[in-house]
C-alpha cells in the first residue's frame, strides 16, 4: 500500500508538470528509498549519488574505503535526487559525487530543467550540509551504434554536450567542482568509446576503470 500510493503521488507531480518527473523504474527507486531509511546515519563519510551509472559501482573497493555509502539508483533522474535529499544531506557527507540527468534526457526533460534541478541540488546539500565538497561530475555520452541501446537515449548528444558545458561554466558560482568524465570516455565522433560500454549507456569494467583512475589521478 505505501508503494502504490508514493508512486501515485510521484505520478501526480509528473502530471503537474509538461513533461515526466518519474524515475525510469519507480518501484525500484522505492525500494532503494525504502532500504536507505533503515540504514544507521553515519557523518563525514564519502557519497556517491545518481543513477545506475552509480548503483553499478564497487565503490568502497575500487576506492579502498570501506566507509563510501553508494546512493545509486538505476533509472533515477534529478526530481528523484531532489526527492531524497534529506536521507543525503542528515549524513552530512565529507565529499559527495553526482552523476545525473541522461534519464532525464531519456524522457525529454528540456535541458534547462536539467540543469536548474542540479544546481538546486548542489546548493540545497551546500545550505544543510556547509563541509561538504560537492563534485558535480559530467553526464556520460552515449553511443547510438550499439543496437541494445533504447530509443529513449537515441539522438541525446548534442543536449549532453551542451548541459555539461553549463555544469561546468557554472561550478565556481555554486560552489562546487565540475569533474569532466565526458572527455575521458567519448571517442573521436562524440560518442561513448565502445570500448568502455556493454550497450551505449552503461559501462563495462574498463569504463569503471577510467572513472575510478581519473578521480583518484586528481585525488578527488
Amino acid at each position: 500500500m505505501l508503494i502504490a500510493l508514493s508512486l501515485a503521488a510521484m505520478r501526480g507531480t509528473a502530471q503537474s508538470m509538461t513533461y515526466d518527473t518519474l524515475p525510469n523504474m519507480p518501484a525500484h527507486y522505492l525500494q532503494r528509498v525504502e532500504a536507505f531509511r533503515h540504514e544507521p546515519v553515519v557523518t563525514g563519510k564519502v557519497m556517491m549519488v545518481g543513477n545506475s551509472l552509480t548503483e553499478g559501482g564497487d565503490w568502497k573497493k575500487w576506492l579502498n574505503d570501506t566507509s563510501v555509502i553508494n546512493r545509486g539508483i538505476g533509472g533515477d533522474v534529478t526530481f528523484g535526487v531532489l526527492r531524497r535529499l534529506p536521507d543525503i544531506t542528515e549524513r552530512k557527507p565529507s565529499k559527495l559525487f553526482l552523476l545525473i540527468g541522461i534519464n532525464d534526457l531519456s524522457r525529454n526533460t528540456p535541458d534547462e530543467v536539467i540543469m536548474e534541478n542540479i544546481f538546486t541540488i548542489a546548493s540545497k546539500i551546500r545550505g544543510r550540509s556547509r563541509k561538504t565538497k560537492i563534485f558535480v561530475q559530467s553526464i556520460l555520452p552515449t553511443n547510438d551504434t550499439f543496437k541494445n541501446l533504447e530509443k529513449k537515449f537515441l539522438g541525446k548528444g548534442e543536449h549532453i554536450v551542451a548541459i555539461n558545458e553549463q555544469l561546468r561554466k557554472y561550478a565556481a558560482k555554486m560552489h562546487y567542482t565540475f569533474v569532466d568524465l565526458y572527455s575521458h570516455v567519448v571517442d573521436g565522433e562524440g560518442r561513448l568509446d565502445a570500448r568502455y560500454t556493454t550497450d551505449g549507456l552503461h559501462l563495462n569494467a574498463a569504463g569503471y576503470k577510467v572513472w575510478v583512475e581519473w578521480l583518484k589521478k586528481e585525488n578527488l
